[in-house]
């Protein structure tokens, strides 16, 4: 499943139009989340996730992930669109694909994480934490780094 949209964007869940290395270029560099990731990484990640992604001219210029069980639960990843191409509503078109799709509705919790787009995924629906005492995680900083 594919949508055009103006000025020669194609947003898409076609993983043979995306390209892992220029997303992980773009995670790698200039993410604030995974700077330093390896290539090996970024695959298995792709390899694993349900994805969506923003083509122009052959380039990979915005991507996103689901990482999920398809029945319950999905936590969303790794949104970018490079800066260059930001302004176009492409975040919005990628948002809107994943969320259309029909075992999403069906999900019992969707999560993200995010420095500054609470915006973004306030309209699909996004809130803070109902409750945040009753979550925890392990944080391993630079894990990511290794392959």
């Amino acid at each position: 499943m594919e949508q055009a949209l103006t000025a020669g964007y194609t947003v898409t869940l076609d993983r043979g139009m995306m390209s892992v290395a220029d997303i992980h270029e773009w995670l790698s560099t200039r993410s604030y989340w995974a700077t330093g990731i390896s290539i090996e990484v970024v695959q298995q990640a792709f390899d694993h996730s349900f994805v969506v992604g923003v083509i122009k001219d052959g380039r990979q210029v915005g991507y996103a992930r689901f990482v999920t069980d398809y029945a319950v639960f999905a936590y969303l990843a790794d949104v970018f669109v490079a800066e260059e191409h930001r302004g176009q509503g492409l975040s919005k078109a990628m948002m809107g694909l994943l969320m259309e799709q029909p075992w999403v509705t069906g999900l019992r919790k969707l999560m993200l994480a995010t420095l500054d787009a609470h915006g973004l995924y306030a309209a699909f629906g996004f809130v803070p934490l109902r409750y945040p005492e009753r979550m925890m995680e392990i944080s391993r900083i630079n894990l990511s780094k290794q392959s």
